[in-house]
């Protein structure tokens, strides 16, 4: 072999070795974080915030590698209010970039009703959002007042849209539904919300009746939402809504829901309710990845609410020849 032809095998190992590396995760990610949502900036770090288990407060991360998230300095970038609104339940904190700031959408309740829960959003204008100031910006307006909680944000053609869920205006039931909404600010919705899915399938409804979570991955011409369902437990899955990108996303017609789970508990690998995930991509952007929370265990002793062993995981998602995501099931723990 000649040394141009040694010098081109070897950069080509090098590149399969490296690209390997950026979808080959030491799962769990991060010990005890539940609800994890990932930014890839443009600044090259993947940016990442979590659940943390005391429900008080907002962590955020920055590291190159998804593998280097579990020794990455966790800077609290926000705490609880000690009354009032914003006080108990600080859960499901997602980071997004809009406009030239960055922007924290999470969940909170108060002390004096914890599970009375809203929607909320912090602003801060710095180029790294673990520096400068995180200003409250207040509630972000729904157009009903009930449980909301887990808002997410994307942007199509030109149009940014919200996501979240929300107990159905006048509802008798303790159920949760996820709604859609076109955007006109980083902190406001500009109309009506639509109902784009609610419990309707056995699955959806174990212990409790619940569509959460939404998560939302544009590729090959159609838009993917994902979204949690039933209880926080073994029974926790992941359903997904899709629709054309060309479709009036405000149309709860143009999507079509899948009747079964597309990543639910595996036996087989010892992971147990895989759920409220979010969507980011290698560092070269070829490939996707899926980052989600479960357990690797089955069976918890009170509430699946207060048990905190809830980790980050990812693994890469496949795609099938009709376009459509394959997530597979959820992996095995890495040996250590």
């Amino acid at each position: 072999m000649t040394l141009r032809r040694l010098a081109c095998a070897l950069a080509s190992a090098s590149m399969l070795s490296a690209a390997a590396a950026a979808t080959d995760f030491a799962n769990p990610l991060v010990l005890q974080r539940a609800d994890p949502h990932v930014t890839l900036h443009a600044d090259g770090f993947y940016y990442y915030t979590a659940t943390v288990p005391e429900y008080d407060r907002i962590e955020l991360r920055r590291v190159r590698s998804l593998n280097e998230l579990g020794k990455a300095e966790a800077k609290v970038v926000w705490r609880r209010h000690e009354s009032g609104p914003m006080s108990r339940n600080i859960w499901a904190p997602e980071l997004h970039h809009i406009d030239g700031k960055w922007y924290l959408y999470f969940t909170a309740g108060r002390a004096d009703a914890p599970f009375d829960i809203r929607l909320y959003v912090l602003e801060n204008a710095a180029a790294n959002p673990l520096d400068g100031q995180w200003v409250e910006k207040g509630q972000l307006k729904t157009g009903w007042e009930s449980f909301a909680l887990d808002a997410t944000t994307f942007s199509l053609k030109g149009q940014r849209y919200l996501a979240w869920t929300q107990r159905p205006p006048a509802s008798g039931k303790h159920m949760t539904a996820v709604y859609i909404a076109k955007m006109d600010s980083p902190l406001s919705i500009a109309g009506p919300a639509v109902l784009l899915t609610k419990p309707d399938y056995g699955w959806e409804k174990i212990k409790f009746d619940v569509n959460e979570a939404p998560a939302v991955l544009a590729r090959n011409g159609r838009v993917f939402m994902t979204y949690s369902a039933s209880a926080t437990d073994a029974n926790y899955a992941l359903g997904m809504l899709s629709a054309s990108d060309s479709a009036n996303l405000l149309d709860p017609s143009a999507w079509t829901k899948s009747p079964t789970p597309v990543l639910a508990s595996s036996a087989a690998t010892g992971q147990y309710g895989p759920g409220h995930n979010s969507f980011t991509t290698s560092p070269d952007g070829k490939t996707d990845i899926l980052v989600y929370h479960a357990r690797n265990y089955r069976d918890i002793t009170g509430d699946s609410l207060h048990d905190p062993n809830r980790h980050t995981r990812a693994q890469a998602i496949r795609w099938r020849a009709d376009g459509t995501p394959d997530f597979g099931v959820p992996v095995a723990d890495a040996v250590r």
